[in-house]
């Protein structure tokens, strides 16, 4: 095997797969490195949200999940919320095992042409001519590997990150929740039971595995690792029910630790996933915000590496991601206080009740844990109207008609490149005009969309790889001020013109409409 590749990732867990496959559908060579000799077939997170769910839909990966059961009540800090009302053909929460997502992204990644190496540990960088050098240690010793960039998708306790001397700033533990998944047990189920004395969950899989989880208010907590021995003793003392005789797949203990990476780059390493953020894994939320970082970082990436951007579009993958981790760190630290807090917190959990009765309070809710209220900011002069609210979210998934056939907007996305979707008729002559010197860069898709839906006041978008949108223009836009916003957008974003003596024309030809 060759010893260079455009990039070298750590961690062969789901976020590293999914920068892997994202890169390699834009033609970027990689390869990742994993310690573990084989997966470990654990599932510490079990769910999928709206906005991943979308994501694996414009990658085709759907079909893969052999149709996963979906929830429509969610939670936030254990206090029941109705997830089935978000603005998604995925609205819910998917019950889909870590390991199968693992599973489903290396084989995507296999077949894209990533190689993945295991029993590899990452132990140093450096950096060399034209880029880094990377030392693993493997079952036949130490050997170099030479790469463009680095990225570290090892966890919370990111050897990358170190190694690139990027600070992990936050919040120490106070209070930690024992887990296990146990076969051959049969108890009541629990759903965030709140006693005076503990905070209780179990949930029987269909499979007959029970996941346990449980926090004693005020107690004194096992020293970590615990050991089944550790969780069968507070589930005993707490419920009263012993299931010594059963067999535990796996323990461990997570915690209300908080932190963030104060940079997510640093000159040629790059981190995603745990290794950027920490947080109490509550509702899944670490999985899914590691796999939007991938997807986020991907196609800068490869740009870059292409030569179809210049490295500060690297910078856009902090200035956007941090934000959203940010919230969602603060978002599950006010859970943490809410499910683990005790009797004390109980006022507290009566008001939030009857706030979350409230439609409005409950949408914006019901959007951050559907992975749907992120909005980045892409546009440097945000119109008004239908056309600016759009700008920075992501594509609404919706049916429209392309060439007389019935199609998702999310299959548009399907090839990795960016897409010009043209839903105005009118237009139609004038956008692709000016889409005609990104021809080689560009998809451009004439379509129709239904009255009434969340495209229909609008005439064209401009989407990223990802998904979000950095260009619309609706009837009231003034024509030459769009032509200027369009060729600045796809500038900062994709790439110049395919010839320098091009020169632009108006959107539209009122005289010719």
């Amino acid at each position: 095997m060759s010893t260079h590749r455009d990039v070298v990732i750590v961690g062969a867990g789901p976020v590293g797969l999914m920068l892997a496959t994202e890169l390699r559908r834009q033609g970027t060579t990689v390869v990742v490195l994993e310690q573990l000799a084989a997966a470990t077939g654990e599932s510490r997170a079990s769910q999928l949200n709206a906005r991943t769910m979308e994501i694996l839909d414009e990658r085709d990966l759907l079909t893969d999940l052999n149709d996963a059961p979906r929830e429509t009540m969610g939670h936030f800090g254990g206090l029941p919320v109705p997830v089935d009302g978000a603005a998604s053909p995925y609205a819910g929460l998917w019950k889909v095992p870590q390991f199968q997502t693992e599973e489903i992204l290396g084989r995507r990644a296999a077949q894209a042409g990533a190689t993945v190496l295991r029993s590899c540990r990452f132990l140093a960088v450096s950096e060399v001519e034209g880029g880094l050098e990377v030392t693993v240690a493997g079952p036949a010793g130490e050997r170099k590997l030479r790469c463009q960039y680095l990225v570290g998708c090892d966890g919370s306790g990111s050897r990358v990150r170190a190694a690139a001397g990027i600070d992990f700033a936050g919040q120490a533990a106070r209070r930690r929740l024992l887990r296990a998944d146990v076969g051959g047990i049969t108890v009541r189920n629990r759903r965030f039971e709140q006693t005076p004395r503990c905070l209780a969950v179990a949930a029987r899989r269909p499979d007959g595995v029970t996941r346990i989880m449980v926090h004693e208010f005020g107690a004194r907590q096992p020293a970590p690792p615990p050991d089944f021995a550790d969780l069968l003793a507070v589930w005993t003392r707490v419920t009263g029910e012993d299931i010594g005789h059963g067999r535990p797949l796996w323990v461990d203990a997570f915690d209300d630790e908080a932190r963030q990476a104060v940079q997510y780059r640093r000159s040629r390493i790059l981190i995603a996933g745990d290794a950027a953020h920490q947080h109490m894994p509550i509702g899944g939320q670490a999985l899914n915000l590691g796999l939007q970082d991938a997807v986020n970082l991907g196609w800068k990436l490869a740009a870059v590496i292409a030569g179809r951007a210049g490295e500060q579009l690297l910078d856009t993958y902090h200035a956007e991601r941090h934000p959203v981790a940010a919230a969602v760190i603060q978002n599950v630290s006010a859970q943490a206080v809410l499910q683990l807090g005790g009797p004390e917190v109980g006022p507290i959990r009566e008001l939030l009740t009857e706030v979350l009765a409230l439609p409005a309070a409950r949408e914006q809710i019901v959007a951050g844990l559907s992975g749907l209220d992120v909005c980045y900011p892409v546009a440097l002069n945000r119109p008004a109207g239908p056309a600016g609210a759009l700008l920075g979210r992501r594509l609404p998934h919706l049916p429209v008609r392309v060439e007389g056939a019935s199609r998702s907007t999310g299959h548009l996305l399907r090839t990795g490149k960016p897409v010009l979707l043209v839903l105005s008729g009118p237009r139609r002559a004038a956008l692709e005009a000016a889409w005609r010197p990104w021809a080689g860069q560009i998809e451009l898709i004439s379509a129709r969309v239904n009255p009434g839906t969340a495209l229909s006041d609008v005439d064209a978008v401009l989407i990223r790889p990802d998904g979000h949108l950095v260009w619309a223009v609706g009837d009231e836009s003034a024509d030459r001020v769009e032509q200027a916003r369009f060729r600045a957008a796809v500038e900062r974003w994709f790439t110049a013109p395919d010839h320098s003596d091009y020169q632009s024309a108006p959107l539209t030809d009122r005289s010719t409409v």
